[in-house]
């Protein structure tokens, strides 16, 4: 089990006096012999944007569903603004919004239909309902297609009908499942600056899954999770001071003989990668590489010089890729497959 201390050494260090909205303790599940969740433990506050990073397989669609709760945990505990996701489902859904991955408006009904459809869902009828559409079809933008069939509207738009439908509740907490998936770039960055006005306005709790680095470095904090365990824990920019300087990567032709020998004669650690190049963490990586280019001459065919990213994290976390990984919807199948219990 992960514990406070372990969060700690991992990133995660909470301000006393800001608000614990979502708390994962030791949580554990298992489909058959396969582990998805390995007493994972974090915490989220109040108005946080935080990410739940990891590549297929890896857990993070099972925490969702859990946190949503469709499933139930094999162990530990979680609770959303104190309301337990096992013993209390109906009080955890009074209090999130939920966008899935996959579309869950129907397109044959309008926009104005879809909002009227989940408002009697949780209640909510006669002149309140009618306020509570018009507000939302105007904070995604949609009031002038209210009549319209979803079905005529681009990818973009159908994702902020979506978005409306799980905040139409006014829900304090926002969960979202790969909520980018089969956008174009400028409706990405419209759905990404649409997030953070509800973070920075109205104090909602957002937790986002996403394999997409480039997302995950818009969040507040990241739990980065790998074949069922929490890996990495805290702000992007936290997670990537750990890495020491700039990434070499050198394509070599014999490349575990290449990486003995630097750690030999230069005294530095150099691993070979899945791909089969040979990664070096190292201050002032450029003039690095000239003395390594010129100790094997002939050897390298290619070398490369970055800043650490978060895969580098991932890297340095796991000792493998981000993208290596052999559970293309592993985890996905496994869920679909499992039935709630109740």
């Amino acid at each position: 089990m992960t514990t406070k201390t372990q969060e700690q050494q991992l990133g995660n260090v909470l301000e006393p006096q800001t608000e614990t909205v979502i708390q994962i303790e030791g949580l554990r599940h298992q489909y058959g012999d396969r582990t998805a969740l390995n007493g994972v433990s974090f915490s989220v506050k109040r108005a946080e944007i935080f990410g739940l990073l990891g590549p297929n397989g890896s857990g993070k669609t099972t925490m969702f569903r859990i946190l949503s709760t469709l499933m139930l945990p094999g162990e530990g505990r979680a609770t959303i603004l104190g309301h337990d996701v096992a013993s209390d489902p109906s009080g955890v859904r009074r209090q999130i919004g939920v966008v899935f991955q996959s579309r869950s408006i129907d397109v044959k009904l309008s926009a104005e239909e879809n909002l009227i459809h989940v408002g009697h869902l949780y209640g909510i009828t006669g002149a309140a309902l009618k306020k509570r559409v018009a507000e939302m079809l105007a904070r995604v933008s949609l009031t002038d297609r209210a009549k319209e069939r979803a079905e005529t509207f681009s990818g973009g738009m159908q994702r902020r009908l979506e978005l409306a439908k799980g905040l139409l509740h006014c829900p304090q907490v926002l969960l979202l499942d790969e909520p980018t998936t089969g956008l174009d770039p400028g409706a990405r960055r419209d759905l990404w600056q649409y997030l953070q006005v509800l973070r920075d306005q109205e104090g909602v709790s957002i937790i986002v899954t996403t394999h997409l680095m480039e997302e995950a470095e818009k969040c507040d904090r990241l739990a980065i999770l790998s074949h069922g365990n929490l890996v990495g824990l805290g702000t992007p920019a936290q997670l990537k001071s750990e890495i020491g300087g700039d990434v070499i990567l050198l394509d070599a032709q014999n490349p575990q003989q290449v990486a003995a020998a630097i750690q030999t004669r230069f005294g530095v650690e150099a691993a070979v990668l899945d791909d089969g190049r040979v990664r070096i963490e190292r201050e002032a990586g450029h003039r690095f590489i000239t003395d390594v280019v010129e100790a094997f001459p002939g050897e390298i065919d290619a070398v490369s010089v970055s800043k650490p990213t978060l895969e580098d994290v991932f890297i340095r976390r796991t000792g493998h890729r981000f993208w290596n990984e052999d559970a293309q919807g592993l985890e996905r199948r496994a869920a679909g497959t499992t039935k709630k219990k109740h």
